[in-house]
């Protein structure tokens, strides 16, 4: 068994040399990011279009997600190596969906811990078997069970990790996005690394609780950082202020479906009305928005 791990390590590290390596910025001191374009995602862009990278401290490097694909995580691995000798300690997986969390194998080796919410495994074991499946025919990647990693370091509030006169805050929110979101702040630089809880310019995707995620933003939205990292979209330095067409297309969607749901119109009736004003505000918004609506309903339609 140990022979074979050394062998998986060595055929690892030879890809990652192999590989360009993943083009990132270095938003702050120390915080790498790499900012992607966005795409629906397909078997162009093997599903590798969220903003992803790393954070250096004096001892090691934290991961934050690993990216669409196992080739794309190769790529960062050979980005962390480009830009410090740290060794990397760390892997955040900011929530479940898979440009998050398809990076994983390229640093699964001796000395790094994955950490993730408390309810990440389990949204891991759910997914998977329909994820796995989807993989080679939507993406074009191939992807095994071994690619998805579930966290051994769990958040149920929050966990705070330092890599060497660095330290990260990680905090698990309730139920927004999905119910599994993850946010990493970094003290030194006043920086947070928001994820999927903020998107910019990609029209926000529901996967977990309309009213949650209004309610994580009205919270967040009163604190102030120098630097916020959405999972998709450009990097804020005018926070809160970035964060207000998200909340107004989320308030618009909610508003709008409990004046229906009162007025007794259906799912389908919603579809078709729902927050169509909107449309102009947000690239894929056909792509996603109906989905919003469907996800919403279901939830504000039993709402006291």
């Amino acid at each position: 068994m140990r022979l074979l791990v050394v062998w998986i390590g060595l055929l690892i590290n030879a890809a990652c040399w192999a590989l360009p390596a993943l083009p990132v910025t270095e938003a702050a001191p120390g915080v790498f990011v790499h900012v992607s374009e966005h795409h629906w995602p397909d078997r162009e862009n093997h599903g590798e279009i969220a903003n992803i990278g790393f954070i250096v401290g004096d001892d090691c490097v934290a991961i934050i997600d690993s990216g669409g694909s196992p080739q794309q995580g190769l790529a960062l691995r050979k980005a962390v190596k480009n830009a410090t000798s740290k060794p990397i300690c760390y892997v955040i997986n900011t929530h479940v969906h898979p440009d998050h969390i398809y990076g994983n194998r390229a640093f699964k080796e001796k000395g790094v811990r994955f950490v993730g919410h408390y309810k990440l495994a389990r949204a891991m074991a759910t997914r998977a078997p329909y994820y796995l499946s989807r993989a080679d025919e939507v993406l074009d990647i191939r992807v095994g069970p071994d690619n998805i990693i579930p966290p051994d370091l769990q958040v149920k509030q929050t966990m705070n990790l330092n890599l060497g006169n660095r330290e990260l805050v990680l905090t698990a929110h309730p139920s927004a996005h999905t119910d599994n979101d993850l946010s990493v702040y970094d003290k030194n630089t006043d920086t947070l690394w928001l994820a999927d809880l903020l998107f910019l310019e990609h029209i926000p995707v529901i996967d977990g609780s309309i009213r949650g995620w209004l309610k994580e933003l009205q919270r967040l939205e009163k604190n102030h950082y120098k630097l916020v990292i959405p999972g998709h979209g450009r990097l804020v330095k005018d926070w809160p202020v970035s964060l207000q067409p998200q909340k107004a297309y989320l308030e618009q969607l909610a508003g709008e479906i409990k004046v229906m749901i009162k007025h007794g119109k259906t799912l389908e009736y919603a579809i078709e009305r729902v927050g169509l004003s909107a449309k102009n505000n947000w690239q894929l918004f056909e792509q996603f928005h109906r989905k919003n609506v469907t996800i919403a309903f279901a939830e504000l339609e039993w709402e006291d």
